[in-house]
């Protein structure tokens, strides 16, 4: 497996590779210097690096992966053919490298496609487990059966969507009644109020959705004009419940200042607290949210809640701030700043969102932490005086992983988020597709709506009022941003299947997920989950302040191996690897596989590290006890 080194997308790569590995195949993936010779290919000295390498490993199948620009793309896949052919290593009666295989962005995709007529073949994402072991050429009877039986429930998932969409009944799904309520559709109205007076005729989840035009042809005032359209357009349709608002990274970032010159960088542009006020007079009766500021958040929470009611509040804490480049914050003073505003978000008493597992997992992170950061923020979210908890769980991160580890993940962090709940603490379930889940295929899409959703009723399956809400990720999300009407599509097929699905369960045609490999699944993630989290309770000083969160993450608790900083304050949190194994993301250290005992172990000897770390970064002139 080769890539650039300018390519920082490695996640698909290694999960490429542990499948082959799981064949029992041997697989080498490129060192930093045949990456940097790949970007230099034009060079003989470059040329002969990616060849010797090939000789040295003794390679036969040789995959590239790019997924930046698409032209870049196809001209170094063109010139990595050209070398192996001029070479002799391709083509031929006996040539060394018996396949090629690129994965990319579509567009690159389809003109290597064209140009080569399949003798390269193509990964344009989204590809099961097994689709890709026989893209790469493994023979359909050497792949293992724990990966064809792990690959069952996503088959039969596949098919009840299909199924769906080829009834095409969603199209004829009209808007469902609500029963009124006093604060319906006014500055009063909340979610609680939604989930408790929700709909007619038995439960519902409340329906999320993020929306947003932009255009680089357009102004920002008609962009805010088209916006409005758009709201009211979705209000009087009546599918949607909540509009989250795709406000800029200028809006989040600079809001109220003069953005002249300084690029927007896609999203809606709202840069005053009145034209909020326009969005929300436009979207009722829906109720309304955005996103968090990226500075001054206890500022912008208190203008969202003045201009837009809004529904609630979503908070990163640990991201949006330096480390991810989309905020000016320092790491601690994030991690402070959204804690404080966390309290005084407990006086208005709408409730929290912590925007926290999934960004873990963009940055490789293997799925304990991806629960463990989810449980410390809710728990964090809790001691600073949140009295709803809106628990967002984002399934198919990395979209390579196995339906079956996604609900054994998804259970673990419900359950046990679920037991901080007491009289002055609810937890309200939240599910959603991955972000880039769905393949550049609109009826493609379609299905893997109607697949997901599935997925996301098998979480808790035998509560009809879970998830109380789905944030619906609309079917274009992998080609372009969706329109209202795109977007109740999206809505009409969630709520269809989520409905068709539930009839079929109760008739026992649906999958079993009780089974004992799920079961089992999930008891080995919560056995580590919680010896961890003890662990850190009991190493870790105040573990639910500021400084407890910091030194969790700076003390490599919650690792982040794909995390793009070069700091050394962030060399414990990077200094680990993952890779994907049996449909899950699982720690390692040098590729091997670690226990939670020698994870533990070694975080706690990082401890006095991350302390100093600490106090010579934000603490210089103070004591630390």
């Amino acid at each position: 497996m080769i890539k650039t080194l300018v390519d920082a997308h490695t996640m698909g790569v290694h999960a490429a590779a542990a499948l082959l590995r799981d064949c029992g195949y041997r697989v080498a993936i490129s060192p930093k210097n045949v990456e940097y010779a790949m970007e230099r290919i034009m060079a003989e000295s470059s040329q002969q690096v990616i060849l010797d390498w090939i000789d040295e490993f003794h390679i036969s199948r040789l995959g590239f992966s790019y997924r930046l620009d698409p032209d870049t793309a196809v001209e170094l896949t063109g010139r990595l053919v050209h070398l192996l052919t001029s070479k002799g290593y391709y083509g031929g009666s006996h040539p060394k490298i018996k396949s090629i295989f690129f994965a990319g962005l579509t567009p690159a995709c389809e003109k290597i496609d064209k140009e080569y007529e399949g003798r390269v073949r193509i990964f344009r994402g989204g590809e099961s487990a097994e689709e890709t072991l026989l893209v790469m050429g493994v023979p359909f009877e050497d792949i293992p059966k724990t990966i064809k039986e792990g690959c069952q429930y996503d088959k039969d998932l596949e098919k009840f969507g299909k199924g769906i969409i080829k009834a095409g009944d969603y199209r004829r799904l009209k808007a469902p009644e609500r029963n009124p309520y006093p604060e319906f559709g006014t500055m009063k109205d909340t979610l609680e109020l939604r989930l408790d007076n929700n709909f007619k005729g038995g439960f519902q989840p409340i329906i999320r959705a993020h929306s947003g035009p932009y255009s680089d042809d357009m102004s920002r005032i008609a962009m805010l004009k088209e916006y409005q359209d758009w709201c009211h357009e979705l209000g009087k349709a009546g599918f949607l419940d909540v509009l989250s608002i795709g406000s800029s990274q200028l809006s989040q970032s600079n809001f109220g200042e003069n953005w002249d010159g300084m690029p927007n960088g896609g999203g809606v542009p709202v840069n005053s607290e009145a034209e909020y006020v326009d969005i929300w007079q436009a979207a009722r009766p829906m109720l309304v949210r955005t996103y968090s500021g990226t500075k001054n958040v206890t500022k912008m929470a208190e203008i969202y809640e003045r201009s837009i009611n809004i529904s609630w509040h979503a908070l990163s804490l640990w991201w949006f701030n330096e480390l991810d480049g989309r905020g000016p914050n320092a790491l601690y003073d994030n991690l402070k700043e959204h804690l404080e505003t966390i309290r005084w978000i407990s006086t208005t008493g709408k409730p929290v969102e912590t925007n926290v597992p999934h960004h873990f997992a963009f940055r490789g992170a293997d799925d304990i932490t991806y629960i463990i950061s989810g449980f410390l923020a809710a728990k964090a979210a809790k001691k600073y005086g949140t009295k709803t908890f809106v628990l967002q769980n984002m399934l198919n991160t990395p979209r390579s992983t196995w339906g079956i580890q996604d609900l054994a993940k998804g259970r673990t962090l419900l359950k046990i988020v679920k037991e901080l709940e007491d009289d002055s603490f609810r937890v309200v379930l939240q599910t959603r597709a991955g972000l880039d889940y769905f393949k550049p295929n609109l009826e493609t899409a379609k299905v893997q709506l109607a697949t997901v959703t599935a997925l996301m009723d098998d979480i808790d399956p035998k509560n009809e009022m879970s998830p109380e809400i789905i944030h619906v990720v609309s079917y274009s999300e992998a080609l372009f941003l969706a329109t209202p009407d795109i977007l109740n599509d999206s809505i009409k097929i969630t709520k269809t299947a989520l409905s068709e699905y539930r009839r079929l369960k109760k008739q026992g045609l649906t999958p079993d997920v009780m089974t004992d490999d799920i079961r089992k699944r999930q008891v080995d993630l919560e056995t580590a989950c919680r010896r961890i989290i003890k662990a850190m309770e009991e190493t870790i000083p105040d573990l639910y302040s500021p400084e407890g969160l910091y030194l969790a993450f700076v003390g490599g608790w919650l690792p982040v191996p794909e995390l793009w900083s070069d700091s050394d304050e962030f060399v414990h949190a990077k200094g680990w690897g993952t890779r994907m194994t049996n449909g899950g993301v699982v720690l390692c250290d040098h590729d091997v596989i670690v226990t939670t005992d020698y994870r533990i172990n070694r975080c706690v000897s990082n401890m006095q590290d991350a302390q100093y770390i600490m106090k010579h970064k934000y603490f210089k002139n103070s004591v630390i006890t």
